[in-house]
């Protein structure tokens, strides 16, 4: 499981979108990130569709999810 609270492109704030982690500044959670890019989109698909989400915002996700994995699989 990811540690969210150490990601800077990302808040959770009690009370605001039923306390899901979401980008930093906006009401969109995470999980609207991966089940596009499941669905196929791109990055600069999702970052046209969702404002007030930046590309930066997205790829710090990317990055710390996949720091996440790594360590677990070194584990």
């Amino acid at each position: 499981m990811t540690i969210w609270n150490t990601c800077p492109a990302v808040e959770q704030v009690p009370g605001r979108v039923s306390g899901a982690w979401v980008f930093s500044g906006t009401r969109i959670p995470l999980f609207a990130l991966y089940e596009n890019l499941a669905g196929g989109a791109t990055v600069e698909e999702f970052v046209e569709w969702f404002p007030g989400v930046d590309e930066q915002q997205v790829r710090t996700v990317l990055q710390h999810e996949a720091n996440a994995l790594r360590t677990a699989l070194a584990r």
